[in-house]
């Protein structure tokens, strides 16, 4: 187990990285279409900064509004408040925020920047299908992704990601802006733009990849770290089972957020492509690995 928390932790800041690389080049190619390569880096920076600045001050709460959660207190819920509070204290965690979102479709998940501004939600789906001991892996398995750190991550991928796209975006309408020029300039300006645009066009898509590994790898540890915080991993395989056995969109599901929830939130959707862009792995493949645990 401890293994395997090692490595999805190496796989999830290898791909960072090369995201962050595939950034810098995108505002290298951008900077070096108007003569000044410096610049276009330097431009790739400031909107990674600025964007990260906001995600990671505000980033939960807007995640938190976006599907509907409303806050918990301990009177409004006091068995989860109870099994949430002693998970956290066997996790050397701080008791994090609990929210609600009223839907039928059984899901959790959880955000914040750090362990010390962490919230989880669930819906009320997901209380009504678990029994304790398949709320409790759910549960360890949200606060697993707050002690390690998973949420902070995939802020600064989404971050990533939204900073790729904007400056593809930009990029493809200042070459259509110049297509003059270029009609003027050498062979190799040329060649040169072309590869440009075609990273410009597939930035969005390659940037829509990497998010979807790092995400499916961050799942996978926090599966392990649940399993291993409770001690009895068909806890959460169990619930696993459930959830895809009753699954079905959430009314709010959402995008942007779709990474943080235990389980795919378009779930059930008729969506184009849903497979294939989901943000999740197989919950066969991940009850597979939580039984072999056992």
């Amino acid at each position: 187990m401890y293994d395997q928390i090692a490595n999805n932790k190496r796989k999830s800041a290898l791909l960072i990285f090369l995201f962050s690389v595939f950034l810098v080049a995108l505002g290298w190619f951008f900077g070096m279409r108007f003569g000044d390569a410096r610049a276009g880096i330097l431009i790739a920076m400031l909107v990674s900064t600025a964007s990260a600045l906001l995600s990671y001050f505000a980033g939960d709460q807007a995640a938190l509004m976006i599907n509907g959660a409303k806050r918990l207190e301990k009177n409004d819920a006091p068995e989860l408040w109870r099994l949430v509070e002693n998970l956290a204290i066997t996790a050397g965690l701080p008791m994090p925020k609990l929210y609600l979102i009223e839907d039928n479709a059984p899901n959790a998940f959880a955000t914040g920047r750090n362990p010390q501004h962490a919230s989880v939600a669930v819906t009320t789906g997901l209380l009504a299908l678990l029994d304790h001991k398949e709320l409790e892996g759910v549960i360890a398995h949200e606060l697993s992704h707050i002690g390690n750190d998973d949420i902070l991550v995939m802020t600064i991928v989404i971050v990533l990601m939204g900073s790729v796209m904007m400056l593809s975006d930009l990029m493809l309408r200042t070459s259509f802006r110049r297509g003059d020029r270029d009609r003027d300039s050498n062979q190799g300006t040329l060649v040169f733009a072309i590869v440009g645009l075609v990273l410009a066009v597939l930035s969005p898509l390659l940037s829509q990849l990497i998010k979807l590994a790092v995400s499916r790898s961050r799942e996978y540890l926090a599966d392990a770290s649940g399993a291993l915080l409770t001690r009895y991993p068909e806890g959460l395989a169990s619930a696993l089972t459930k959830i895809s056995a009753n699954a079905q969109p959430m009314k709010r599901a959402n995008g942007a957020t779709a990474h943080l929830f235990i389980a795919n939130p378009f779930a059930g959707s008729k969506q184009f492509l849903s497979g294939l862009f989901s943000t999740h792995p197989p919950i066969e493949d991940r009850i597979l690995k939580l039984r072999a645990m056992l």
